[in-house]
């Protein structure tokens, strides 16, 4: 399944960003090929200052070897070792009313030291960061995560809306960090879903990814914007750094088990601000995000 996965994120990782180039029409992405000491590497892809993207990352993982001791604690176990493998990218582009996404698919195995695997399970998901907000944008985003999802099981785009919605909550500013989508973990094997059944489940929602994103670039990319609107994108931006670093578990786990700095955390955007006390004017498209930020909707 490892291998399987792996050389799923390899060939997915070239789809997104040969797309991706596609649509910035100007700046390409730079390889960087990197090995992790303690066993595993990646393929990190970065594009700058392109005529769409500001600043976006997709990159592959596979790392492995043994177990830090703070994620031994983590999970709850003594003397494992690991593997795990994944894609995570994050698109920050440079007009204020293209909203920033996020996507992650991974895959996880654990091992006792006789090298026999005692857990595995897959975790992902994909959600969507608007600074302006478009409501067609959110329900066009939402409905292929949901038609992703109801390939597999009816219940599976309402549990992972939730989850995402929970997940992706500035706790300590009362906020969500954009309109969500979906957020997945710990899929593991069941009496109705075998692990090929979950691959199956994660690639489908991997294969969506371009669909619900692409056509809102496309659609929004040539719109004109102010400095203003530009001042809010960076204030926003700011809010999702500040999730990232106090709450983001995949910058933790990165964090803790040496993985590439740069990599993790290329998801920073370029250019941000933090204005003290900033609040957005009365009945201003500013304070429509946030009014819906703090209270998450149902988009489809």
């Amino acid at each position: 399944m490892k291998e399987k996965f792996y050389d799923y994120i390899q060939k997915l990782q070239d789809t997104i960003t040969s797309t991706l180039e596609e649509v910035d029409g100007k700046a390409k992405f730079q390889q960087n090929l990197w090995e992790r000491p303690e066993g595993g590497g990646g393929r990190t892809r970065v594009i700058e200052n392109g005529a769409v993207f500001e600043k976006g990352g997709v990159n592959i993982s596979k790392v492995f070897g043994e177990l830090p001791k703070s994620m031994q604690t983590y999970f709850g176990v003594e003397d494992a070792d690991f593997f795990a493998c994944g894609l995570s990218l994050v698109l920050h582009p440079k007009n204020p009313m293209v909203p920033t996404v996020h996507a992650n698919w991974r895959y996880f195995e654990m091992y006792d030291k006789d090298g026999k695997i005692v857990d595995q399970w897959f975790g992902g998901g994909q959600d969507l960061t608007p600074y302006y907000l478009f409501g067609e944008d959110a329900a066009h985003f939402h409905q292929t995560c949901k038609k992703a999802c109801d390939a597999h099981h009816p219940e599976f785009y309402p549990k992972y809306k939730k989850k995402c919605d929970d997940y992706f909550w500035n706790a300590h500013r009362n906020e969500a960090r954009g309109v969500g989508g979906l957020f997945f973990d710990y899929c593991k094997a069941t009496e109705t879903m075998g692990m090929e059944d979950w691959y199956n489940f994660v690639t489908e929602v991997g294969e969506s990814f371009l669909e619900a994103y692409i056509p809102i670039v496309t659609k929004r990319k040539q719109l004109l914007y102010s400095q203003e609107n530009r001042d809010w994108q960076e204030i926003r931006r700011g809010r999702y750094v500040e999730f990232n670093l106090v709450h983001d578990k995949g910058t933790l786990f990165g964090l803790r088990t040496n993985g590439r700095i740069e990599s993790i955390l290329m998801s920073l955007p370029p250019h941000v601000q933090w204005r003290y006390d900033h609040h957005p004017e009365k009945g201003s498209e500013e304070e429509k995000l946030i009014q819906v930020l703090q209270n998450p909707k149902d988009w489809v």
